[in-house]
């Protein structure tokens, strides 16, 4: 929808909305918002609500705290869970008191990129993520376990998927909030769940992203079950991904199609796929953000462990679906739910662009199960594998300008040092696991 600042108050007032949300995303992916009652509507769509930056992760010191918050007035959405005094949600950007765009925003980090996609001649950038989830159930006091709330598995059904009603009422709730959903199944893990929607342009596939996590928690809530992001809950079981399948367009032309090629393939979509994996050890810390994500990045559970391409098999970090037309893309597998989506896409389209630039030489297709290939014959094949883990993958992001200079430089500092703090914190931390191995042996 396309939305005046007059149709909202009008919709505003004839839908008896009484409080609105002005939603924004922090560094590390989490959903923000200052509420503000009706009355404050008005102020709020002239751009002149100010919110305090410096309570933000990532954001800005104290003396310099005072920030504006921009409503995108296209992602105005009223929240069909709320009945009485109903509740309207407005997607923000972030802006700095003297008119300019705060360089920590995610939205416009992925902004910027997208401005030099459109400098090169792409008019967009077309996303369809597919982020997983699992469903936990809750104790009396309404605190997530790590029970399970089913056994079924890979497109089970009723009665081994005991999540189906949840996830059914996440789809219908989807739906009242604009979503068109393609396909909503049981995923390989028990209690593990995907739900499909429609391909958008980058800005509005990250808005969708933060919105299908909310709705989800707050449906799987109603349900009494918790719903986690979380990559990897448990050992031994798959763990969730958020494959991201992308394309370039020019107008109504997909950039990534040639009918001539073998494979469909265009030119500029080879280019962009090996920009993408030239990168992706980089740009590894930002799709996959956490000390957790590196557990689900492990061989045997269906995660892309290595930096590698194919048409059709699945164990690389690149797949092309059989789609060909204006639907040919290219299915990054590497990312997890955790990421911030909008950094997420920001990385991966940039280092797509580069291999544009560049005119990188894609490698051949690896067409063998990698999995069950020796470490010397991945190297005789020149297949790296992505970081073991978030120190390393770290490391490799600051080796890498066209990441860092996408990300800018208040954002890398900012994400950079709240991470190397996580990995602190994990790497001094006593694990159960330590404890069960050595407490009785030495």
């Amino acid at each position: 929808m396309n939305y005046s600042k007059e149709d909202i108050l009008r919709i505003a007032k004839a839908e008896n909305v009484r409080f609105i949300r002005l939603q924004f995303t922090d560094l590390m992916g989490s959903i923000k918002n200052v509420e503000i009652p009706l009355s404050q509507l008005e102020k709020a769509l002239d751009n002149k609500m100010m919110f305090d930056g410096s309570s933000i992760e990532g954001y800005v010191r104290i003396e310099e705290s005072d920030m504006y918050l921009y409503p995108d007035l296209d992602t105005w959405v009223i929240f069909p869970w709320v009945t009485e005094s109903k509740v309207a949600r407005l997607i923000c950007d972030i802006y700095m008191p003297d008119g300019t765009p705060f360089a920590g925003d995610p939205r416009a980090i992925l902004k910027n990129a997208l401005k030099q996609a459109e400098e090169m001649g792409y008019t967009a950038m077309n996303v369809g993520p597919e982020p997983e989830f699992f469903l936990f159930k809750t104790d009396d006091k309404g605190n997530p376990t790590t029970e399970l709330n089913d056994q079924g598995g890979y497109f089970d059904l009723a009665p081994m998927d005991l999540g189906e009603n949840c996830r059914r009422d996440i789809v219908l709730t989807l739906e009242e909030m604009g979503f068109e959903i393609e396909a909503s199944h049981h995923e390989v893990a028990p209690g593990q769940h995907e739900i499909d929607f429609k391909y958008a342009d980058a800005i509005k596939a990250a808005d969708q992203i933060q919105t299908f996590k909310l709705v989800v928690k707050t449906v799987a809530r109603q349900h009494g079950l918790h719903a986690t992001f979380m990559p990897k809950p448990l050992f031994g079981m798959n763990g969730s991904g958020m494959h991201c399948h992308q394309s370039l367009f020019k107008g109504e032309t997909n950039a990534f199609y040639d009918e001539s090629d073998k494979l469909g393939l265009s030119t500029v979509a080879r280019q962009y796929m090996a920009g993408v994996l030239r990168h992706a050890r980089s740009f590894a810390a930002i799709t996959n953000p956490t000390v957790n994500s590196y557990k689900r990045l492990v061989p045997g559970y269906e995660a892309p462990c290595y930096v590698a391409w194919s048409a059709s098999n699945r164990s690389p970090m690149i797949r092309i679906p059989a789609s060909r037309g204006l639907s040919t893309r290219v299915e990054v597998r590497n990312p997890d739910p955790a990421a911030n989506p909008y950094l997420a896409l920001a990385v991966m389209l940039a280092a797509g662009l580069d291999g544009i630039k560049n005119k990188m030489q894609l490698p051949p297709p690896t067409d063998r199960n990698i999995y069950v290939m020796t470490e010397e014959e991945r190297e005789a094949e020149g297949i790296p594998s992505l970081p073991l883990n978030l120190k390393q993958a770290l490391d490799e992001l600051l080796r890498d300008d066209v990441v860092c200079d996408t990300l800018g430089e208040h954002a890398l500092a900012h994400f950079y040092e709240l991470k190397e703090i996580e990995w602190d914190m994990y790497r001094t931390q006593v694990h159960q696991w330590e404890r069960d191995q050595y407490l009785s042996l030495y």
